[in-house]
């Protein structure tokens, strides 16, 4: 007993040689066709006429959607053989129909009316040539419109479905280059937050090398008056150069982008400790924050400084934007023996899927996706997305340990 899945691949075979498909129909109505030659009462000379007429038409059906137009043609040049010799309407001529369809569902706007007008006049023009001599002139008139109407029919279901085709068509055209406008402004907006990250590491960098200065000039200045001032001097900038060689290693990879005009002095950046400030500021501008820090704080690398600020201040600015009315948010920071961990949480109504799908591209702003990148650049992790009872949540885990 066949299967679905037997009943499946049928089906995708068929659908791969649609050409084969239309040959079995024609070859059936081509059999059909020469039955009725044999069995029909007509002349001679009719009867030999009729056999080239049905194999054409058959001829139609089995390249009907390899060459519609050139198929159409085909079946009028057999309507007209069939007026000029006296081959009557027989069961071969359904080929028309399906011509007509055809041409409505895949041809030109222009071949399709030219088509619908063929099919219109075909029945008329049948009945011109075969009146049925018992019947008045209006009952024929009658016969040829009942006659018209599978043509009008055929042709009308071709051409909605080819309306159909085209909107489906235009649809997933749509669909695609909304895809790829969409990644295009995702791979963006990473290349810009990866430049405005390096920027901002460069810095961090760049006071690291400044600060490893101050200390050298100094240790030189005091090593004979006062060598263990000297000795002191070098552990820092010992220490100083094992940070920024972390720093310059995490910044490996990431191209930073230099704008015209841009200044060229280089300043701290922000860290743990102005998140109080931070926090202190959002509570100014009217949004409630509850903020906490578990564990014993202590020196980290300026990088994981520095992402944890901008972890925090780009949380803080989308319950902001996303919340809503009467929102309040928490901010957690814990230390752990090997790892910063800080959550953020808020009670507002959430933020859009695109917020924390597919790289959180929220339409407005690329906020969780300078976060991930600001993460994965100190080999940290990160999860966002909407609490179960309500609101948002964006958690990371920050190493301490500086990469080797």
């Amino acid at each position: 007993m066949p299967t679905l899945g037997d009943v499946q691949r049928l089906y995708e075979f068929l659908r791969r040689h649609p050409t084969g498909v239309d040959t079995f129909w024609a070859v059936l109505l081509v059999g059909f066709g020469f039955l009725w030659v044999v069995e029909a009462e007509m002349s001679r000379g009719s009867r030999f006429a009729a056999v080239p007429i049905v194999l054409a038409l058959g001829t139609t059906v089995a390249l009907r959607r390899r060459a519609p137009e050139k198929m159409l043609v085909l079946a009028i040049l057999c309507g007209v053989a069939q007026l000029a010799t006296s081959v009557k309407p027989n069961l071969a001529d359904f080929a028309m129909l399906v011509i007509v369809y055809t041409v409505a569902v895949a041809s030109a706007r222009r071949a399709s009316r030219f088509a619908l007008g063929v099919a219109i006049s075909a029945a008329p023009l049948a009945t011109l040539r075969w009146p049925h001599s018992q019947q008045g002139w209006w009952e024929d008139v009658v016969s040829a419109v009942f006659v018209s109407i599978p043509f009008v029919l055929a042709w009308v279901l071709g051409d909605s479905i080819r309306t159909r085709r085209a909107y489906y068509a235009q649809l997933e055209e749509r669909a695609a280059r909304l895809e790829k406008e969409r990644e295009a402004q995702s791979k963006v907006a990473v290349a810009a937050e990866r430049a405005r990250i390096a920027r901002e590491l460069h810095d961090v960098v760049a006071h690291n090398v400044s600060v490893m200065v101050v200390q050298a000039d100094g240790a030189a200045y005091v090593m004979d008056a006062s060598p263990e001032q000297a000795r002191q001097a070098l552990e820092t900038i010992s220490g100083t150069g094992r940070q920024a060689l972390a720093e310059m290693r995490r910044l490996l990879g990431v191209l930073r982008t230099g704008e015209p005009g841009e200044e060229n002095d280089y300043v701290p950046q922000p860290d743990v400790e102005q998140i109080d400030e931070l926090v202190e500021q959002v509570r100014g501008a009217g949004l409630p924050v509850d903020f906490k820090v578990v564990g014993s704080p202590r020196q980290l690398p300026s990088g994981v400084e520095l992402t944890a600020y901008r972890i925090v201040q780009e949380a803080l600015t989308n319950t902001r934007k996303h919340g809503g009315p009467d929102v309040g948010a928490s901010v957690r920071l814990t230390y752990f023996d090997d790892g910063l961990g800080l959550l953020v949480e808020d009670d507002g109504r959430g933020a859009q899927r695109e917020m924390y799908q597919d790289g959180g591209a929220d339409g407005s702003g690329h906020g969780l996706i300078g976060m991930r990148e600001r993460v994965g650049m100190v080999g940290g992790t990160l999860d966002a997305g909407p609490r179960p009872g309500g609101g948002f949540r964006i958690s990371a885990l920050l190493p301490l340990k500086p990469a080797r």
